[in-house]
């Protein structure tokens, strides 16, 4: 027999089968903790294959990257014959594809138009406009492209140039260009003076990058 803890001076006894009801419990907690890890490297394993096979993280990054409304950017990007990847780009960077959006200096819809663009660009398209009409996502991709275009024409299909001058405005880029701030070819845009057109256009340049590696 042996002798447990002595409690108010009194030496209880402590038989065998206690002894072994101690090391079963110990046992049966080492095994749940075995199947908890075994569980763990199975759901480890698991999720492993879902990245290799069914490639999960292209799913997570084409919910980062969508293509919202399809319909009007291809069709229009067609038409202006402009990439369509830059579109969304564009898009994503200008509104996040919120088409009820309405920037603090009043740049409606999703690809942030001003008013005035707006409607002295529809003038050329034999259209008229008012502010309620440019947060329709038809109409507002239509116009914006539309001036995006004349844009890309201006600085011979330069699409840095173009990006820089739909956030900046063309008189800036102009100027830019004269004083030699940046190269008319576009290839020094970390030059561009506004730190907001600056980051603007290297977000979406990457992320043009990216809805072509997630698309093509």
């Amino acid at each position: 027999m042996v002798r447990s803890q002595i409690r108010f001076g009194i030496t209880l006894p402590t038989s065998h089968s206690t002894l072994q009801l101690s090391t079963e419990q110990k046992e049966k907690k080492l095994k749940r903790l075995l199947k908890f890890i075994i569980t763990l490297l199975i759901l480890a394993s698991i999720i492993f294959i879902l990245f290799k096979v069914i490639k999960i993280d292209d799913i997570i990054m084409k919910k980062l990257y969508p293509l919202k409304y399809s319909e009007y950017v291809e069709k229009y990007a067609k038409e202006y014959n402009i990439d369509k990847y830059m579109v969304y780009a564009i898009i994503k960077a200008e509104s996040n594809f919120n088409e009820n959006a309405k920037s603090s200096s009043d740049a409606i819809g999703l690809m942030q138009i001003m008013e005035i663009t707006a409607i002295e660009t529809a003038r050329k398209m034999d259209l008229e406009v008012t502010e309620e009409d440019l947060f329709k996502p038809d109409l507002n991709i239509n116009i914006g492209l539309k001036y995006f275009t004349y844009l890309l024409n201006h600085y011979n299909n330069n699409y840095p140039l173009a990006i820089i001058a739909y956030n900046a405005g063309m008189g800036n880029v102009d100027a830019w260009i004269k004083d030699g701030t940046i190269k008319e070819d576009g290839t020094d845009i970390e030059n561009v003076p506004f730190k907001e057109t600056n980051n603007y256009v290297r977000k979406i340049l990457r992320d043009y990058e990216i809805y072509k590696e997630l698309y093509n």
